[in-house]
């Protein structure tokens, strides 16, 4: 975009550019009409690293380049070193993609061209990616029926061939798309024209319609501008792809536009009632043409997060010593619109065009590694006639230890309790080999819950763990989380562990090893160890309420970490922990005992709970968190 360009580019002050195309209709040609392959790339996934199953992954988005490759005063080093950090950030980042949003030369010369091509060859083979035509490119009066141009030549389907993430090009060679794999999923990249025609909508329609269940991300030069505060407002043509083509397509989750400056975002809402987060990104009018500026989208499938970073590889390289100042101030851009996180329930929001499908139950057969002791679950697996969601638990009924090592549970309950302060319930985390947990109704003033308890000769309860444990079990607590439930017991051997012959400790009436919660509802997991007189201490944060969570202790026989929902916690004591000082008295679910005595029951649900003699990596957890 030249400086004539953007002195027309904003309403009110300067007038908007006006788009050349009439109102498009929404094709929805067939896709062997319109020459779109109906297949699903695999992304480039061994190379450098790049871990195509990882829950994080980047998107990386490069705007104008065009005062780069800008006749006799063109410098394509920027850009080199932009090219070249991607590459050696492959794996590191796990970068799956760059999408480049069109005016990658001034002039659309040939000789600008061939040298913009040239050095997309440092990137080329080993990063994917997509490059588009920008007003600059090309004839700018022209839609994507213009014919040849030097930018078709070289930046035309027959470049990206070979590439695995290649999905095709329209007809006319202008528009294309992409299919990469990340996030042990596949996405869609849409790379549309500076000027889409009528035709070239029809075939962006096919190749959506040929990928019904994939998100996609679009791409377009010309689509929205930005006011001084960062806030985006579609351009004539960013209206015009948004009534003839993005709004009626629910997978378009993301749309990246460049062309304009200063940068800027919005949220839009599509016909299905869905965000759509729409981005001007250009840094042309920044020092040094934007010196090869990138912005990273670091998607987060784990958090439900997009964070988005933007910097320049070529100032980053140089030493900091002998940067000059506009160099340093331009290695990264930190205001809103440039560093920002975008909060998407990846799930939710796809689920209108690809619905998750959760796993189904697992056999408890599937679940019970080398080493398992006991292993219970709430499902007709679990007992002989589990009852219909919500219908209380009967007291005296047996769980099942489905090991075979005879650790068999029973429901009683605690003081006067009612019968529905143990309930059946079908509820249960989405990792969870069972599809079925218990709801427990604990609490104090007065007293009350229920516990499931081993028989009084299990084997587990003088089992001493001496070569390490593993303990897992899923909780979830409810939202909101209402009265006093202050050190409420998850699990725990019954018996003080001042009989254990333990000198040290808050207390010798409190258990040889139980897992409970603080009033803040930060786990803790405290044990007496069978070769040592200590009481090492794992503490987590706090949990959160109304969503299930997975836990598990781990000792190696040598000291004891406690994992939450696959990631160890901070507070885990390097105290040394071998075994666990039982003294033959039962294994609990549901509460734990102070000076051998119950007080409140647990409060919320529990779910499939195992007990492994020796310690698991979190890819052998029930949930796998590899």
């Amino acid at each position: 975009m030249s400086a004539a360009d953007r002195n027309r580019t904003r309403p009110g002050r300067r007038a908007l550019l006006q788009a050349a195309v009439a109102v498009p209709a929404a094709g929805a040609a067939a896709v062997a009409s319109s020459g779109v392959p109906a297949r699903a790339a695999t992304a480039e996934s061994a190379d450098r690293g790049f871990d195509a199953a990882s829950p994080r992954f980047g998107l990386a988005v490069l705007p104008d380049t065009q005062y780069l490759f800008d006749a006799d005063s063109a410098d394509p080093e920027p850009l080199r070193a932009t090219f070249r950090y991607l590459v050696s950030e492959r794996g590191e980042a796990d970068i799956a993609f760059m999408a480049h949003l069109g005016d990658v030369t001034e002039h659309g010369s040939p000789d600008e061209i061939e040298l913009a091509a040239d050095t997309f060859r440092t990137l080329h083979g080993k990063v994917p990616y997509s490059v588009l035509a920008g007003n600059h490119d090309i004839p700018s009066a022209t839609d994507d029926q213009r014919g040849d141009s030097p930018y078709l030549k070289s930046f035309g389907p027959r470049r990206f061939s070979a590439m695995p993430t290649f999905g095709g090009a329209s007809p006319d060679g202008y528009n294309s798309f992409h299919v990469l794999r990340a996030g042990g999923r596949e996405w869609l990249v849409l790379a549309l024209d500076w000027r889409v025609s009528r035709t070239g909508l029809r075939w962006a329609q096919g190749v959506l319609d040929a990928h019904p269940a994939l998100p996609a991300v679009l791409t377009t030069h010309d689509l929205a501008w930005a006011d001084d505060e960062g806030v985006a407002r579609l351009s004539d043509n960013g209206q015009r792809l948004w009534d003839g083509f993005v709004r009626g397509n629910d997978q378009i989750f993301l749309a990246l536009g460049g062309h304009y400056w200063p940068p800027g975002r919005t949220v839009l809402t599509n016909d299905a009632g869905n965000d759509v987060h729409v981005h001007i990104t250009n840094y042309q009018d920044r020092y040094y043409g934007g010196a090869g500026m990138i912005r990273v989208y670091g998607f987060d499938l784990v958090r439900k997060v997009v964070d988005v970073e933007t910097f320049s590889p070529w100032f980053l390289s140089r030493d900091p010593a002998k940067r000059t100042p506009l160099e340093a101030e331009t290695i990264e851009l930190t205001g809103p619109a440039d560093r920002f996180t975008l909060d998407i329930d990846f799930e939710r929001r796809f689920s209108g065009f690809a619905p998750a499908v959760p796993p189904g139950p697992r056999p408890p057969a599937a679940v019970m590694p080398r080493g398992t002791v006991a292993y219970w679950r709430f499902d007709a697996s679990g007992t002989a006639a589990p009852g219909a969601a919500g219908a209380p638990v009967e007291t005296g009924t047996v769980i099942r230890d489905l090991s075979g090592n005879g650790n068999d549970l029973t429901v009683s309950r605690l003081h006067d309790s009612a019968p529905d302060v143990l309930t059946w319930s079908d509820d249960h985390h989405r990792g969870q080999p069972a599809h079925a947990s218990l709801r427990f109704d604990g609490g104090r003033a007065p007293d009350r819950g229920a516990v499931l308890r081993t028989a009084a000769r299990a084997p587990l309860n003088s089992e001493k763990f001496l070569r390490g444990y593993t303990i897992e079990t899923f909780i979830r607590l409810p939202e909101p989380f209402e009265g006093d439930h202050a050190w409420m017991g998850i699990l725990s051997w019954e018996g003080r562990n001042g009989d254990a012959g333990k000198t040290t400790g808050w207390s010798p009436d409190e258990p040889t090893c139980s897992l409970n919660l603080s009033p803040e509802r930060f786990l803790q997991f405290v044990v007496y160890p069978e070769r040592q007189d200590a009481d090492p201490t794992s503490w987590s944060h706090a949990l959160p309420v109304g969503r299930w969570t997975h836990i598990a202790v781990v000792n190696d026989g040598r000291r004891t970490v406690l994992y939450v929902d696959g990631s160890k916690i901070a507070r885990n004591p390097a105290q040394a922990s071998t075994g666990i000082a039982t003294l033959g008295k039962p294994f609990v679910i549901g509460a734990t005992q102070s000076d051998e005595t119950y007080g409140q029951g647990f409060y919320g649900s529990i779910g499939d709970t195992r007990i492994v003699a020796r310690a698991l990596s979190p890819g052998q957890f029930m949930p796998r968190f590899d």
